[in-house]
């Protein structure tokens, strides 16, 4: 059946083996569950594997650091901090598995669908091997899963496949991906039968897929049929490469085919506002308001719970605020929402799903033309007496007073809406500018939205491309209604 859940990854290294000091104490040992317990997180997943080891003192695969040097010091304190929870007759995945059950939490193990340590120094496609191609790597792979699902007492396994192309490896060589889609549904029915045979309940089988069916198909994921096969437990949609969270990311068509069954489906919220990806941009973390508004999108899109991870650490009580909200939908009523729309990147290629930013307007072709950009947010904001702000903000480089501008919402021209600008950057503010609209009179719809933008007139010597950078909906609310008072 179904299960909601309110899930918390960990990759084993950023924020846990690379950062402590060894010998590692318990009570480091512990901090990975320990940071989500009491926020409504029911969920822990562990991620267990890179492509050059695994972070557990695996009997099947190499360990990561094993029989190597160890050339930087996140390596180091990896090795020494493993072995020394191992030289104190501890098993480091066992700890942490025995921790989140103490916390009332279940542990999955992820493992990287591509990494194979331990199989063979010619495995991986990247090395000239033939990865999954070869039925000893397959085997390989599926020992690691079944010491994983079996042999440890989790609740269950995820195969991240989603992780290659910019975290990982392919599972096959690239050129072979689409031709080796039936022998990549056997492995998963060869999983789900393995699943079958712990004692007790079946373990949970989850995958990491990309979020369009295309991306899947092109990977070689026959999604549909492990769908219609029931060959997983659930489902969590995302690329990789970047980690900008995506309030509309389009996971509407795995809702649906998974609607009469058992399979769960969980939004992938990821836990960046910017990147080093755009041109002056450093990272930044989410905030709280964007956070809500990407978890009301997956809410209201059907999805039956959310999965979240690298939040800023080490996590204090914001962190842990967003955690309680994202744990209980109700709690995210009537709270401040900040949706941005995502924008392309280059690293991630042919791997993607498209993006509709930057919009460029080119003076010499796109004078008079409307270009359409559309969006989906939760909010019913005009029937909502507590929102009582909304706002429309747009990013636009090169943009000058001169520029003649037509916007549209849904229909409903803004030409009449109160606006401001001010600098797009701090560093060069004179690259272009934020325009923000007030909607409180022109609202947006609870659902999809469609934003017209024609460029009229821009001056005849100016020759440089008006981009739409950015488009934003901010919607505040206010215990007190924005109403007039009477008399007034």
């Amino acid at each position: 059946m179904k299960r909601a859940r309110s899930i918390y990854f960990n990759d084993a290294r950023h924020y846990y083996l690379f950062v402590h000091e060894p010998p590692m104490r318990l009570e480091d040992a512990w901090g990975p569950v320990d940071e989500v317990a009491g926020t409504g997180v029911d969920t822990f997943v562990y991620g267990v594997s890179r492509d050059d080891g695994l972070f557990y003192p695996s009997r099947v695969g190499k360990r990561f650091g094993e029989g190597e040097d160890l050339i930087q010091a996140a390596y180091w304190r990896v090795w020494h901090n493993m072995q020394s929870l191992i030289d104190g007759g501890l098993d480091p995945l066992t700890v942490l598995i025995d921790r989140a059950h103490e916390k009332g939490m279940e542990f999955i193990a992820s493992q990287r669908m591509g990494a194979f340590p331990g199989a063979g120094e010619k495995a991986a496609q990247r090395d000239g091997g033939p990865g999954m191609t070869d039925e000893a790597v397959r085997d390989h792979q599926f020992a690691v899963l079944r010491e994983l699902a079996l042999d440890y007492p989790t609740e269950g396994i995820e195969l991240d496949f989603a992780a290659a192309p910019g975290g990982t490896d392919w599972w096959v060589p690239e050129d072979e991906l689409q031709q080796q889609a039936p022998m990549m549904t056997d492995f998963m029915r060869r999983v789900r039968a393995m699943s079958k045979e712990r004692a007790g309940s079946p373990a949970v089988i989850g995958a990491r897929v990309y979020p369009t069916r295309e991306l899947n198909q092109a990977a070689g994921l026959d999604v549909d049929t492990w769908i219609e096969e029931g060959l997983v437990d659930y489902l969590v949609p995302l690329v990789y490469v970047y980690m900008t969270l995506d309030a509309n990311m389009p996971i509407d068509w795995l809702v649906t085919a998974t609607a009469e069954t058992d399979i769960s489906v969980y939004a992938f919220l990821h836990c960046h506002y910017t990147e080093e990806n755009r041109h002056r941009a450093n990272r930044t973390y989410a905030t709280p308001a964007m956070y809500r508004a990407a978890a009301a999108n997956a809410w209201r899109m059907g999805v039956d719970g959310l999965y979240s991870w690298f939040m800023r650490w080490p996590l204090g009580s914001e962190q842990r605020s967003v955690l309680m909200e994202l744990s209980d939908r109700e709690q995210l009523e009537r709270r401040d929402r900040h949706y941005f729309l995502r924008r392309e990147v280059e690293d991630t290629g042919d791997h993607d799903y498209p993006a509709q930013l930057p919009l460029a307007f080119d003076p010499a072709s796109d004078v008079g033309v409307t270009k359409k950009i559309t969006f989906s947010i939760a909010d019913d904001t005009a029937n909502e007496p507590s929102a009582t702000q909304v706002t429309l903000r747009l990013a636009l480089t090169d943009l000058v007073a001169a520029d003649r501008i037509d916007l549209s919402l849904n229909g409903q021209s803004l030409a009449g809406a109160s606006l401001q600008r001010s600098p797009m950057r701090e560093i060069d503010p004179y690259a272009g500018q934020w325009v923000e609209i007030d909607l409180v009179g022109h609202p947006p719809a609870c659902g999809h939205n469609v934003l017209e933008v024609t460029l009229r007139e821009r001056p005849a010597d100016l020759k440089s491309s008006l981009v739409l950078e950015d488009v934003e909906i901010i919607v505040e609310y206010d215990t007190y209604a924005s109403t007039p008072l009477g008399g007034v």
